[in-house]
């Protein structure tokens, strides 16, 4: 179960969430669960790993605006760390990156 205490606990900034919902924790949270239950996140381990750059890229960047608006400001950080190097299509090993994303989201969400 997703809450604000969790949520402020692994650094989301919960105040500007809130903030953007109007201070409605009820909505916050249900926009939260839907964010970080984004099939993108596993639709993008599955670009990677086809090393599909343009769609990774893709899917890193909706995931980044989802999360930068709902400010799950350490998943955020790690996703626009992503993006950039797929934004240049810099040949790297992603998987690092992506099994650091997949974790800051497990801490936040159980599937």
């Amino acid at each position: 179960m997703i809450t604000l205490e969790n949520l402020k606990a692994n650094g989301t900034d919960t105040e500007t969430g809130l903030a953007r919902c109007l201070g409605k924790e009820d909505l916050y949270l249900k926009l939260v669960n839907m964010g970080l239950g984004d099939t993108k996140f596993e639709e993008l381990g599955t670009a990677l790993e086809a090393e599909d750059l343009q769609k990774s890229f893709e899917l890193c960047h909706a995931l980044k605006g989802v999360i930068g608006n709902l400010a799950i400001t350490p998943l955020y950080d790690a996703l626009s760390q992503m993006t950039e190097k797929l934004r240049n299509k810099e040949s790297a090993d992603y998987s690092s990156l992506y099994t650091e994303i997949i974790k800051l989201r497990s801490k936040l969400w159980k599937s």
